[in-house]
């Protein structure tokens, strides 16, 4: 593990505007253990919401946001999450004309450390709140009756529950946890499967996801390995992964992945 990772170690926090804080973690590092070399077979984004947003006014007078950070899954790099709490929180002292001014500056700041572009919104607390807590639609595989002795990855579990007709579902669970590589602390996550093919056995499925309790990896990555397997064993005509972390630092993470260029619903589930 990079040991100059933030994640772990003792800090300060800066008491002025620190865009070198910022630190990068190569794409290419996970996607290496996937075999994934060259631009990658899928879409999406990685989807932030930093709760800890403040700045001052030109009069001194502080003001509280929340922004929703947007990245395709196709820059060069990750942000690593301390170090972008440690940014955000840099400007708590500077001021600034306008929210405007924030968005464009976060958005050229974390574009030169992802190497790609970015986008930001920036929403104030009573405005933030219009948008809601929402749940993923389809099927919740929570309540099967399965039992469950697999706690690292196990891509074996997963199969088809028939190979007669195809179908489109949207399967999720509130049962995925991963942990951070670096801390060891647990990751807490909601995901929805969205696929066109022959249906999965959503028994294995769910022990599949399952699986990743004790696993240690990031979350963007962890998103990548399920789409990757679930596409690999399964072979579906359309997939989509997202995963809707709970925040940890005043951060959350939400990566999504598609076969196709298509949208995921931007929403806020009741554990985030």
């Amino acid at each position: 593990m990079d040991k100059s990772l933030l994640l772990g170690a003792v800090t300060e926090y800066p008491s002025r505007y620190s865009p070198e804080v910022l630190h990068a973690i190569p794409r290419s590092e996970g996607r290496q253990v996937l075999g994934i070399s060259g631009e990658p077979k899928f879409f999406g984004f990685d989807l932030w919401t930093g709760y800890e947003l403040s700045w001052l006014d030109m009069r001194g007078k502080p003001v509280v946001a929340v922004a929703e950070i947007s990245m395709p899954c196709d820059t060069v790099n990750l942000v690593e999450s301390k170090s972008l709490k440690l940014y955000l929180n840099s400007l708590n002292q500077e001021r600034y004309r306008s929210a405007q001014d924030i968005s464009a500056l976060l958005e050229e700041d974390i574009a030169k450390c992802v190497v790609g572009p970015v986008q930001v919104g920036i929403h104030m607390a009573d405005s933030f709140r219009h948008r809601g807590i929402g749940t993923f639609h389809g099927i919740c595989l929570d309540d099967l009756p399965i039992e469950v002795d697999t706690y690292l990855p196990d891509a074996s579990l997963l199969g088809f529950a028939s190979r007669e007709t195809v179908v489109t579902e949207s399967l999720y669970s509130h049962l995925l946890k991963t942990n951070c590589p670096v801390t060891g602390q647990p990751d807490w996550a909601s995901i929805l499967i969205r696929y066109t093919g022959w249906p999965i056995d959503r028994e294995g499925l769910l022990r599949y996801l399952i699986s990743f309790r004790n696993h240690q990896d990031f979350h963007e990555q962890c998103v990548e390995r399920i789409f990757t397997e679930i596409s690999e064993l399964c072979a579906p005509e359309h997939l989509e992964v997202y995963a809707r972390y709970t925040r940890r630092g005043g951060l959350d993470i939400n990566p999504y992945r598609s076969s196709s260029n298509t949208e995921a619903p931007r929403l806020r589930m009741s554990r985030q």
